[in-house]
């Protein structure tokens, strides 16, 4: 978590004790009902303005895919913006047939393709030259970001999605007189969603792999960082998938996937704002109720082994100098997690926490320093510390220089009252980021489907200020040791060799 702001006296107070009264009474401003095919649903009634923030966060992200299948979700999150059977086509009945030859054609081609140097060049270029007639012919039948219109048209904003680690979320900003337009919308995508456009929307993410990542050494660095760091657990693999991962996924895959967990039984949805609860429970009732439950995402079983000795990688391109360093830890639903909360704020939490002041202010050795838990949170990850070096200084420098206060956290006790600004700047943060009915609807799905519980809102707060001084010794000799580090940075191409 970073803080980059000031906080005064008087503002501070007002906001502590707003957020000490917030969290107190979230315990009974939520509402919870649960639909017969599993489909949580979570709202919260505030009356500030006529509007309300509504998010549908599916329990299933890149983690739960299979060797075969990555990249699957962050192309289904792409994907579900193209329309059903009846938003996004101007006759399903005569497009359905050309998706059909189109996934067949495509079939064909990369079977072909997958021959790699024994494969046909005529075949792959006359199977290329129909694929894209097939397309193209498909065209005529679609009609572009009609959702994103549709709520345009009703007063909706923020219309967006994101794939993580652990999860799909879907979110919108609406009048709160518009919800039922919501109901139907969404449900439809649950139930009907039509992957057209398949194959260009799968070149659209190749072009963003190259553009992101490939091309760009700061996404070099972190991809190669987090394969490097996890041998075993699937926590290591890019959320847009390798590049072969990306070429090779088939519309027919990716059907079967959503099919499988995009639905009910694995969906949580949090509205916020100017609503009835009692309303809105028969709204979703009315909407997603008869939707088939589909499978429960099994929980990944593989286990990353512990890791034996120090890792680095060095990515050599034309950007400036960059460090991460990363240590391996517990997933959230840890006691231990907590304690890396308070490590994570003492080391990178404002300009008075100790990275900054040392790397920043006293030796001036970098222009930027922070410190987060990545890249999933329903099973263990790393706690990563990234800094930018300020010329002429290196790499070794900063380096050292985290590492002397690392070592400051096991043998030096935390004072108390370190211990209480944290927590008091923790509780600011928190009420900050549940302001918005946005926010609030976000952390609700979050740790619903992460920690099992929307309360851990309320949990969190109170475990983190049980967390001792012989906590933070004992959990940073345990975890932020050589031999469980992984170090990766950014060399320019003329500098050389670490």
């Amino acid at each position: 978590m970073k803080i980059r702001y000031r906080i005064t006296l008087l503002p501070f107070l007002v906001s502590f004790l707003a957020s000490a009264a917030f969290g107190a009474g979230l315990e009974d401003k939520v509402r919870e009902h649960t639909l017969k095919n599993g489909m949580k649903l979570l709202m919260v009634e505030r009356h500030a303005s006529p509007t309300v923030a509504a998010w549908i966060r599916f329990k299933v992200g890149s983690v739960d895919e299979r060797s075969d299948e990555r990249g699957v979700a962050h192309l289904l999150e792409h994907m579900l913006f193209k329309g059903t059977k009846t938003l996004g086509t101007k006759d399903y009945a005569a497009e359905k047939p050309l998706l059909d030859r189109i996934e067949a054609m495509a079939q064909l081609l990369m079977a072909e393709k997958a021959k790699g140097e024994k494969g046909d060049k005529g075949l792959l270029e006359e199977l290329q030259k129909s694929l894209a007639g097939l397309e193209a012919e498909a065209m005529e039948y679609v009609v572009k970001e009609e959702f994103a219109e549709i709520y345009a048209k009703n007063g909706g904003s923020g219309y967006n999605a994101f794939t993580s680690k652990d999860g799909t979320t879907y979110l919108i900003n609406l009048p709160s007189n518009k919800l039922e337009l919501w109901g139907a919308i969404e449900s439809d995508r649950m139930r009907n969603a039509v992957l057209r456009e398949f194959y260009t929307e799968r070149g659209v993410v190749m072009e963003e792999r190259r553009r992101s990542y490939d091309a760009e050494p700061e996404g070099r660095l972190w991809e190669t960082f987090l394969a490097t760091a996890f041998v075993a657990h699937p926590n290591g693999q890019p959320i847009i998938g390798w590049m072969s991962d990306i070429e090779y996924l088939t519309r027919t895959k990716a059907e079967a996937f959503l099919r499988k967990y995009y639905a009910p039984n694995n969906a949580i949805v949090a509205v916020v704002g100017d609503i009835d609860p009692e309303q809105t429970i028969s709204l979703a009732e009315k909407y997603f109720g008869d939707i088939p439950p589909g499978t429960q995402v099994p929980p990944v079983t593989v286990e990353e082994p512990p890791q034996q000795g120090e890792k680095w990688i060095e990515v050599i391109g034309d950007a400036e100098p960059q460090l991460l360093i990363g240590f391996h830890k517990p997933a959230l639903s840890s006691a231990d997690d907590y304690v890396f909360d308070v490590i994570d704020m003492l080391l990178a939490s404002g300009r008075t926490s100790r990275l900054y002041k040392k790397l920043v202010l006293e030796k001036q050795l970098v222009t930027e320093v922070s410190a987060f838990s990545a890249p999933g949170n329903r099973y263990p990850n790393l706690f990563i510390i990234a800094a930018t070096p300020r010329a002429p200084h290196t790499i070794q420098e900063v380096e050292a220089a985290v590492y002397e206060e690392l070592e400051r956290l096991k043998t030096e006790p935390v004072a108390d009252k370190d211990l209480q600004q944290i927590l008091n700047k923790l509780e600011y943060e928190e009420f900050r980021q549940m302001g918005s009915n946005g926010g609030l609807a976000r952390n609700l799905t979050e740790y619903e489907a992460v920690a099992g519980t929307w309360r851990y809102l309320i949990e969190h707060r109170q475990k983190v200020a049980k967390v001792t001084t012989a906590d933070v010794a004992r959990v940073a000799r345990k975890f932020l040791v050589k031999e469980n580090r992984t170090v990766g940075f950014i060399t320019k191409r003329e500098e050389g060799k670490r």
